[in-house]
């Protein structure tokens, strides 16, 4: 039997005859000969064929000849080809996929999602994005992290308030999480790092760039910290192996966008929020995007780096569960990195005392006994992060806007398709 062979593979298959198949990406029609180009998820092949041809986007089989061709696609074409035709379309894309650049706006993207993300240019982020998810657990695995599955629908809306989409459940009251941050707190108490991959709701009524209802989490939690520098360092083996798997893994991706990966410092350069606020010349508790912006050019000028770590933000600005810093009242042990003028990555060293929940909480504990329980039974030091994968995806690719890194954006908007 002659096995399907992939586009990429065909090199190696000189002179043989061997079965492709896929997606018509383009017919070239020319007075003597035409052109078939088949799409698969390595890349295109062409065949030398004669006589009347497929529409795009049929999917199809062909079976020919690998013929050595410097012009052709991957310098291989198939010759004497059979074509069978395994589907055809009921419809047109809504725009040519075989164009190099995108000739559509991002709602007609969005809105044709299925179909217009064959786009090689469209796919890519997303090839982008499973790579980094590689890189992630290999790094978190290589650390001694756990992978855990936590729930993502809680009792109760007690992280942080009115944020949260409500839904019933059998009759009672219930909620999409906001982040597993509760349980992998918890679940420092049985493997002492942990880690998950998994979906996170907002309710935030904001209609921006950066902003979703739903996006995917990159979350880790790890015991037995000195402090938020144990955490910031493991962040930083985590984006160094985000970004190794993406230069090994989605190599082909790259080349589509002309991206190359950032180099990840052996240390991140970090400065302190009062620094960054004297240097910004701006007094306010959190930092704008305008500050984000200018402190990463700041770090790229001046350390040469597009990561940077702001550190010691306000307790004001932080959750409860922030742990602070004692040599600076009213400052925390808290951290965000920032990356190529944007947020990326929140985090910090955490309270651990059960004792230190009771005070902060006061007369609040009542929500929040299924979370201090643990704590009740005793927890180490520990902190952890949050990687928001399709800001991670969207600074990578350079996207305007977090949704062209994102496959079926859920925003104030949107809920299709």
């Amino acid at each position: 039997m002659i096995s399907r062979v992939l586009s990429a593979e065909l090199a190696e298959h000189a002179g043989q005859r061997v079965k492709v198949a896929g997606w018509v990406h383009r017919r070239r029609l020319l007075k003597s000969v035409s052109f078939l180009i088949v799409r698969d998820r390595t890349g295109l092949t062409q065949a030398v064929c004669s006589g009347e041809l497929p529409v795009e986007e049929s999917v199809v089989e062909v079976t020919g000849t690998v013929t050595l061709n410097p012009q052709a696609p991957g310098g291989v074409e198939l010759t004497s080809p059979e074509v069978a035709v395994l589907a055809e379309p009921a419809k047109a894309p809504p725009f040519d996929l075989y164009r190099p650049t995108v000739p559509a706006a991002l709602p007609t993207i969005l809105d044709h999602a299925p179909v217009a993300l064959r786009h090689p240019a469209l796919r890519a982020p997303f090839e982008i994005a499973a790579a980094s998810v590689a890189g992630f657990r290999s790094a978190l695995d290589g650390l001694g992290f756990t992978e855990i599955h936590t729930p993502k629908i809680v009792a109760s809306a007690t992280e942080s308030g009115a944020d949260v989409f409500g839904i019933d459940y059998f009759g009672r009251p219930a909620y999409l999480a906001q982040s597993p941050q509760f349980y992998k707190q918890a679940m420092v108490g049985v493997f002492e790092r942990v880690y998950e991959v998994g979906p996170v709701f907002r309710a935030e009524p904001h209609d921006t760039a950066r902003h979703l209802a739903q996006y995917t989490s990159l979350d880790a939690e790890l015991g037995f910290v000195r402090d938020h520098r144990d955490v910031m360092a493991v962040l930083r083996e985590a984006l160094a192996g985000m970004t190794e798997e993406v230069r090994r893994r989605a190599a082909p991706a790259l080349t589509t966008l002309g991206l190359t990966p950032p180099e990840v410092p052996e240390e991140i350069p970090s400065i302190h929020f009062t620094e960054a606020q004297a240097m910004t010349g701006e007094d306010e508790p959190d930092l704008s995007p305008a500050q984000e912006r200018w402190l990463s050019e700041w770090a790229r000028r001046e350390h040469g780096s597009e990561f940077l770590f702001v550190t010691g933000y306000p307790m004001a600005k932080r959750p409860f569960y922030t742990c602070p810093d004692p040599g600076r009242p009213g400052h925390s042990n808290g951290f965000d990195l920032l990356f190529r003028g944007l947020e990326l990555v929140t985090g910090g060293q955490r309270l651990h005392r059960y004792e230190d929940y009771l005070a902060v909480l006061g007369e609040r504990t009542e929500p929040y006994e299924g979370y201090l329980s643990a704590f009740a039974h005793g927890m180490p030091p520990h902190g952890g992060f949050a990687i928001g994968l399709e800001r991670w995806t969207s600074r990578l690719t350079g996207a305007a806007n977090v949704r062209s890194a994102t496959l079926f954006p859920r925003d104030l908007h949107r809920l299709a398709p």
